[in-house]
This record gives C-alpha cells, structure tokens and sequence, in this order.
C-alpha cells in the first residue's frame, strides 16, 4: 500500500547528447594499468622532453591530467564499435586472450567485407582455437566478450593507421592539431597508446587552437541560430577572405566571426591585392636581361630590398613557429604602410618620369620585382589563389619556366640586408620624413596647398643629422615628395620653424614652391619652358621626351 506520494524536483545527471536521464549499472570492465610498465612515468617524461606544446600552458593542462588519472578503462557497453578480442570462460567467468590469436583476428578482420564485424558475425567455434581449455579452471565452455573499446582508444592509434601503414608519411607526426578539449581527449589517447606499444610519443609537436564563437562571444549554437557555415562564408567572400580571417586571429584563444570582422578583412585583402597589383603594373616591361645587380641600385631601392628581406624573414619566423596571425598583420602592415604609403609614393615620380630604360626607372623595377618575389611566398600559404595569380601575371622572362608558385624555391635573406650603421640612418632619414610630413600638414589643412609637391621645404639641421642625410647618398626633395627642399645650419632657423619633438636637432621651414608646375611631373619648377620645344615642361622632363620615340 503507498502510504504517501509526492514529486520533487531534484538535480540528476542526463545525457548531453539525447538529453534524457542516465541511467548507472555495475559491470565489469577492461583497464590499461597505468603503473604496470611505467605507462604514466614514461608519458610524463615525453611530455616534458620529446614534444613541444603550442601554446605553452597545454603541457601543463597533459601534464596533470596524466600525473593525476586512474587506470584507463578502455570498455564500453555499446551496440557497435571495434570489439575487445576476448573470450569468457561460462565455467568460472575468467577471460582468455592471447596475442598471436588477435593478430589471428586482426587478420580476418582486414580480409572480412565489413571489417571488425567478423567478430559479430562468425561462429562461436570458428573464433575458438581447437581444443582450448580455461587456464583458470580447465573448462572449455566459451562465450564472446561483447564490449567495444573505448572510442577514444581508437582515435588514439590513428598514427599507426595512417602514418605507419603508408609509404609516403612517416611517425612520429610532425605536428598534432585540434582544439583545447583534446588534451583529455585525442592527444592524451595517442601519447598512451603510442607510449604503450611503441615507447615514443606519435608526435613532435601539439597545437592547441580556441573555438568559434560569434562576433558577441557567444559558442555558436544551432538553437541559438548563430552558425555559420563556412561554405556560406566562401560563396559569399571566396576561400581568400576565409583564409586571411583564420590567419588574422589568436587561434590559442576563442576565435570571433562575424559579417563585421569579414567585412575588415575584405577591405585588407584589397589593400594587399592593390599593391600587388601596381607592382606588377610596373615591371611588365622588364627582362631578366633589364635587372641591375643589387649593389648597382640606386640607395633607396637597396633600402627598399633591406627592409622587405626583413618582413619576409619575420613572416618566415611567423610560419615555422605557428603564429599565423603575425602572417597576416605583418603582410597587411607592410602593404598598406612601408609600401603604399611610403616606398611607392616616393617611387611614382621616378617610375611615371623617368625614361623607360633608364637607370632611375630600371633600379626601382629591380627592387620592385625582388620584393614582389618575396611577398608572393609569404602570401602562398594563406592567399593561395592570389599568390598564384599574381606569379603568373609576371614578365615571361622572370618565372624561369617555373610551373607554380608552390614551386619556388625558398628565398636566402642575406644578400638583401644592409649592415646595422646604414640601416639605422635610413630610420632617422624616415623619422625626418614623418616630421616634414607634420609640418606641411598645417598648410594643407588651411589649403594654402593642396599637395605636398606644393610646397618647397628647408631642413634646419644639426651638424650630426646633415652628415647622416648626406651620408646616405638619395634624392631627398623626391625622398619627402616635395617640389624643391634645401639644408641649412640649425642655427639659422627663424622663429616660424617647426620644431618637432620626435626628432632632435631638427627644424623645418615650409614655404610654397617657386616657380611654375610641370604638367608632366607636377614639380614646381624655375626653369620650366627653357626647352622652347616643351614650353609646359621642366628640364628634366623635357630631356626625357626628347629621348622617347616618336609615337
């Protein structure tokens, strides 16, 4: 008789996949011993001496896992899976195996149309060896055992199924890479089991990489309606954008998505596409037989090259040691900085004016085609497809008949760096330009000019600051893209020169340009119209066209 009834909500453990209440029951089951033959003193110490851990902190998240676990139990009571090769005795309940018999097994199982269900499959007396007796109590009634192994051993020997069985990989795995749940999981399984049977880790490296999330932070969920497919992403962007999005994160980190974060990284993809694309633009003309030797560059290209074989090694670095998003900001910094805004604005008048095979035009093509050789193999594994394009749009002559990008062979840095003096004066010669920059700029937003070719500009330096800008043997008035620019003792600077504080030693006088515009190169010039042949054209310019062919 039920003397009372009621119902009460209590905490009680579900199934996070089915969502219903699990239910226990007592078993037996199979267990890796982690003491017998120094299983665990032998992980830990692959850990610390035989793998490196990217991040850092995943050795110590495997590290304390395995110093701390029980014995592995390896069972599970499923209706499918790889079954445990064994066989129960009815008479006393012991289990037999033996090893030639599972390589028996093993075998029939690779030969068997569907695999491991042999073991389902085949009669009782065909698994049976003849004759075998219990070693336990002699009886000779068998039964199959009917639990699987713990999936999480399967993934486990995934380097002896593939790395070990084909003949164009090799074990250990040079790099194992999945996310920050695997340290309990796929990398902890495999070093048991590779340590287990082999006595070495299945990997030299592990890296570990965050999750996606949405632009707020939030997991991404199919309740919550905030995934996002990343075939959605590609039909929408193209595999570039999706790509560059996944080098630009901190993968070690949750990673965020959204059509605000792409709509960034679209906007740097053109940038980077853009500069490629004017280079190109420059060198269609050239000819293996046009480029110049590097120590026969005009000093400004030399720098040029010095400074991109320093991105080039930096994104190098970046790759080998799996911090892409240095790749990506890196490359992107370097297009839209160093290049766009610096090297090619001061390149333009000299690529535009120049005559066609000049030295002053082939010097800056050289370097342009040098960089650009190195820009595409930092771009190859991330912008695959651009990197790829990109090296079939040049010149014939200057791919060597070489099929594909992937194909190139890796550039040695060397040759392109200049010695540490004269680097460091190109970086004050750059620190003087951004102060002319900032001083022209007031005049620009009042339009007393429009254009920095406007104005004429007099450097009021000291005696140090004079010898390392002469030192350097450039064109300055083109370096700081100015109409006319002189020098002057520091000691002769008025009181309306503009002192900059990032810079010391210096003052800068800004006047507007003397003399008429060159419709040609748009620098103001005194002498314009002294060729009555080009009454509209500076010396220079004038010189040039009288070298050109007739059209």
């Amino acid at each position: 008789s039920l003397f009372a009834s009621e119902q009460i909500v209590h905490s009680y453990p579900h199934c996070w996949r089915c969502k219903q209440p699990v239910i226990f029951r007592a078993t037996t089951q199979w267990f890796i011993s982690m003491e017998k033959n120094d299983l665990r003193k032998k992980a830990l110490n692959a850990i610390d001496t035989k793998v490196q851990w990217i991040p850092a902190w995943g050795r110590d998240r495997i590290y304390n896992m395995i110093e701390s676990r029980p014995d592995w139990c390896i069972s599970r009571q499923r209706q499918w899976g790889v079954p445990i090769m064994a066989l129960l005795c009815k008479d006393c309940g012991e289990a037999w195996n033996d090893a030639k018999w599972m390589h028996e097994m093993a075998d029939r199982f690779a030969k068997h149309p569907t695999g491991c269900d042999y073991w389902y499959e085949a009669p009782l007396e065909e698994i049976v060896p003849e004759g075998l007796k219990c070693p336990h109590c002699g009886g000779q009634h068998w039964e199959k055992e009917d639990d699987i192994l713990d999936v999480w051993f399967d993934s486990g020997t995934s380097f002896a199924a593939v790395l070990e069985s084909r003949p164009e990989l090799s074990a250990p795995a040079d790099l194992y890479l999945e996310g920050s749940d695997q340290h309990r999981g796929w990398f902890h399984s495999s070093l048991l089991v590779a340590e287990g049977t082999r006595n070495d880790p299945p990997y030299k490296a592990v890296l570990t990489h965050g999750y996606v999330v949405d632009g707020d932070g939030r997991k991404m969920s199919k309740s919550i309606g905030n995934v996002i497919a990343p075939q959605e992403l590609i039909d929408k962007y193209g595999a570039e954008i999706v790509r560059l999005w996944v080098s630009s994160v901190e993968y070690r980190e949750d990673i965020r998505i959204s059509e605000q974060i792409l709509g960034r990284l679209v906007d740097a993809y053109r940038r980077i596409r853009n500069t490629c694309r004017f280079i190109l633009g420059t060198i269609n003309d050239l000819t293996r037989a046009d480029l110049l030797p590097l120590d026969q560059l005009l000093p400004l290209d030399r720098y040029a090259l010095h400074a991109a074989a320093q991105v080039h090694d930096r994104v190098q670095d970046a790759y080998m040691t799996y911090d892409f998003h240095k790749v990506y900001h890196t490359l992107h910094n370097y297009c839209v900085t160093d290049l766009s805004a610096v090297y090619l604005d001061i390149l333009k008048d000299r690529l535009y004016s120049s005559a066609p095979a000049s030295k002053e035009r082939r010097s800056a093509q050289t370097a342009l085609y040098h960089l650009l050789c190195m820009l595409v193999r930092d771009m190859a594994p991330v912008l695959s497809f651009t990197a790829e394009e990109i090296f079939h749009h040049l010149p014939n002559d200057l791919r060597d008949d070489v099929p594909t990008v992937f194909a190139l062979p890796p550039v040695d840095s060397k040759p392109y760096l200049l010695e540490d003096g004269v680097r460091d004066d190109w970086n004050v010669l750059l620190a003087v330009r951004g102060a002319v920059t900032r001083a022209i700029e007031p005049l620009r937003r009042d339009s007393v000019v429009g254009h920095s070719l406007d104005t004429s500009v007099t450097l009021y330096v000291a005696d140090e600051l004079r010898e390392r800008l002469e030192g350097l043997h450039t064109d300055l008035r083109a370096f700081f893209i100015v109409s006319q620019l002189h020098l002057a003792p520091l000691a002769e600077a008025p009181a309306d020169a503009v002192q900059d504080a990032e810079v010391a030693g210096l003052a800068v006088g800004v006047a507007k340009a003397a003399g008429e515009k060159c419709e040609r190169c748009w620098i103001y010039s005194t002498e314009l119209g002294s060729d009555p042949a080009h009454p509209t054209l500076c010396p220079r310019c004038a010189k040039v066209m009288a070298e050109l062919p007739e059209a």
